[in-house]
Parts: C-alpha cells; structure tokens; sequence
C-alpha cells in the first residue's frame, strides 16, 4: 500500500533479506507481555512495576511499547497506592497518545507488508485514552484535587464523543489505502475477496461478532463515575445527563436507576445528597491476546492455489476475581452489579479494527509468496537458495500483533447505600470473613476495591466528600 508496487518481486526479496536479521525468529511483544502478565496475575505488583518501567525508552519521542508499558506502570502504581508515580506514568501516556494522533502513518503499510504489524509502535486504543483520563481523575480525587479531576472527567467524555467521528475518518483513510494496494496487485484482491478465506475465519472466529457491543467506543464505566463525580461537586445538570445516558445503557442496574431519581429530585428542589456510599469494585483482569496461525488458499502467479500461513491476534478473556462483593451495613446486605464489561468494551473496538487486521495480514502474505514465486521460477542456484531463505523470512516474520493493556479490569461493578451510623462498613467477598472499613466524618464517600485474582487480598481506598 501506500505506493509501494510489488510488480519486481525479486527487489521485494532482496529487501526482505536485507531485513531478516532484524526482524525474523521473534516476537519480543509477546514475550515480554507474557512475563510482565505473569508477575501481574500472581500479584506481585513490585515485580510488574520494576518489569514495565524498564521496558520504557528514555528516548524524547515514544517508540515501540514505550505507550503500552506507560499504561502498564500507572495502572500497577495505582494498585500501589503510589498516586503520584501513576499520574505521572499516565501523564506521560497521554503526551505518547498525542504524540501518534499527529503523526502520519505514511510508512505503516510499507513495514507491515515486508514484516509484520508489530514493527508499528503501540499507538493505542480509544478505550486507553478514555480509561487514562478516568484513573487520573480517581487518583486526583483520592488528593482531595477536585477541580483537576473535573478535567479528566471532561477528557474522559470528550474522547468518547469525539471516538466515533475519529473511528471513521480511520477506517476511510484505511479503505482508500487497501483499493489502492489491491488496484497495484490483482493477486491482493483475489485474497482478500476469496470466500474460501471468509469460511476460514468463520470457523476460526465463530465469537468475533457474537457479543452485544455497546455504543461506538462508550465505555459505561467513565459515564457513570463522571455522573456521580459532578453530582457530588454540585452540578447536579450535568449528573442527570450523564446518569440518564448511564441506565440507557445498563438499565438492570438499580443502584444507576436510583442515582438518577435522586438527582433529578435535587434539581427540582425535593432533596439533596448527603450520608450515601458507593462501593466501587473492579474484578478480575480484562481481555488479552493470542496469536492464532492458519493456512488460507492465496491465489500467486499462477491459477495454482497456493495456501499461505497468516497470523491473526484473538481476545481471550480472564476470569473474574470474585461474582460481587457484599456490603454489610446496619443490619442489611447491598450486593455490587454490573456496570461496565471491559471484555464488551475492548471487543466492541476490536471488531471493528479487525477487517484492517485481516486485509493487511492478507495483502503481507500475498506480497512474501509472490517474492518466493518468483526466486522459485528463476532457474539458477543463487535464484533456488533466496527462495529458500525467503520462505524462512516469511515463516519468521507471520507473527499477530497481540499488544494490549492487560492490567486492566474485567469489569466493573457499583453498589449504593447509606453511610453506616457507626463508620464501620463490612465488605465482604463470596465465602469468605468480611473487612472492616472505617469511613471518616464526611456528607458522602466512594469506597474504592480491586481484587485482580480469587487469591488476591482486596486493595481498598476511601474517597470522601
């Protein structure tokens, strides 16, 4: 794409065995995701922050990983109380996000049709921005900082209501490149029209699409912690929007649906918010990536069919740290519900990058068997060995791009109720003995938990207003 003909598949060899040494045998993203995930799942959140920040350049520009171990870090500084450090970190996350929404991806195309995506920096997803902006503003709020995490609430939203416009102007830009690339090579359009390759993949992927995705890139989480943050700070219009635009989303939610009785009741002058705490719960870890390899039929040179390998990245998803927790508080029992699915949240996106993903992993194969065709029909001994050697380098270079933020949750969960007249509130996990809280003379107060793992020991945090 992007110009770039492959009608002298001979130069493409050449060009690709000048790179092998840089680029084939491995995968180093995987890898090391798989060594900082494992750290992370057996919560030694010492190792996993040591892991990720050494796996930060110090170069000016962000390069490689250097923005997914920046997501990494904060959120593990967060797990660690260490409210500065995880600012910081997402700070310098939010400045790498910038950084690739000005830069042209001119260039891009090239490197994954010789190699393979990985050779493209992380330049992350819209659910990473919006989640960056909302943890910066639970670590601001934890200070005490509200006017500044009213700022990353209003980040938070205005990523989400400007994702979709974003989302589109991508995937236009992305289809005039791939027409182009298929109008140079009629071999890439054959593969990626071929409806034997659809059937493959329908076999391969039977769940890609067998999910309830929600709204274009709304992550119902940030909605509705925003909505109870400017209730909280008094602006009670905004928290109606906000909350209203929640239960649309979640609407079995109860606790949502009584949040937003409450407020609409303040704006019409029948109350007011005092005495209430909500038990905030993230559980579990949300979705990673595998790489997945098949062999597809790929039309060459010939009417031959020919069947390539391509590697493709697949979402598997983790498993929850507990079903709820249980509030225990004056004699009743408030079980947390759902608010926000990350594993919908970061599926919803993907399927809609994935038509890209495919199309490129199709084009690339296309590009490296054309290359080896040619060496093949070229008939003298160096022409036989550079064949051989560009058939390793596409073996070596058929790799999926599994980079995704791991630290984060599976899901979230909410419950809502009254401040217990004594300050001690009970939260308590499936089976097991309750943990006292000791909640501080406030009007109202956020009490905030992650458990990663069934093994885990809860990490709490009180926020009070």
């Amino acid at each position: 794409m992007n110009g770039v003909r492959f009608k002298n598949p001979v130069v493409f060899a050449v060009l690709a065995l000048l790179i092998l040494p840089f680029f084939a045998g491995c995968n180093a993203p995987k890898g090391q995701l798989a060594a900082f995930n494992g750290h992370f799942e057996r919560f030694d959140y010492e190792k996993s922050a040591l892991f990720a920040e050494k796996k930060i350049s110090k170069q000016a520009n962000p390069r490689g990983e250097d923005l997914l171990w920046a997501l990494q870090l904060g959120t593990v500084k967060r797990i660690q109380q260490d409210y500065t450090k995880s600012t910081d970190s997402f700070d310098k996350a939010e400045d790498m996000l910038k950084y690739f929404d000005e830069q042209s991806t001119i260039g891009d195309g090239i490197g994954t049709t010789l190699v393979n995506e990985n050779i493209i920096p992380y330049r992350g997803e819209e659910y990473d921005g919006i989640m960056v902006n909302v943890y910066k503003a639970l670590n601001f709020m934890v200070g005490k900082k509200f006017d500044l995490a009213r700022v990353e609430f209003n980040r938070a939203l205005d990523r989400q209501r400007r994702a979709k416009e974003k989302f589109n102007e991508e995937i236009n830009k992305l289809k005039s490149e791939m027409e182009k690339e298929q109008q140079q090579n009629e071999f890439s359009k054959s593969n990626v029209d071929n409806p034997e390759t659809a059937e493959l993949l329908a076999q391969k992927y039977p769940n890609l699409r067998n999910f309830e995705a929600y709204p274009d890139f709304v992550n119902p989480f940030a909605t509705y912690l925003a909505g109870i943050f400017f209730n909280l700070v008094s602006d009670h219009g905004k928290a109606v929007d906000l909350l209203k635009e929640s239960y649309g989303m979640v609407g079995d939610n109860g606790y949502i649906a009584e949040d937003l009785a409450v407020t609409e009741n303040i704006l019409d002058g029948k109350g007011r918010l005092e005495d209430t705490i909500w038990l905030i719960f993230e559980n579990g870890l949300g979705p990673a990536k595998k790489e997945i390899r098949m062999d597809i039929p790929l039309f060459v040179a010939t009417d031959d069919v020919k069947y390539v390998g391509i590697a493709l990245p697949e979402l598997y998803f983790r498993n929850k740290a507990h079903q709820y927790l249980t509030a225990e508080v004056d004699g009743k029992d408030y079980q947390t519900r759902l608010i926000s699915d990350m594993d919908r949240v970061v599926q919803t996106e993907f399927s809609k990058d994935y038509p890209g993903i495919l199309t490129r992993a199709i084009i690339s194969a296309t590009a490296k068997a054309i290359a080896q065709y040619a060496l093949e029909k070229q008939d003298s001994s160096k022409s036989s060995l550079a064949s051989v050697l560009m058939a390793a380098y596409s073996f070596a270079t058929t790799a999926a791009d599994v980079r995704i933020w791991t630290s984060l949750p599976k899901e979230f969960q909410v419950a809502r109720f009254p401040k217990p007249k004594d300050g001690k509130l009970k939260v308590k996990r499936p089976g097991s003995i309750p943990v006292e809280i000791n909640i501080p003379d406030c009007n109202n107060a956020i009490v905030y938990v992650r458990i990663t793992t069934c093994q885990a020991e809860p990490i709490f945090e009180v926020i009070n207003f």
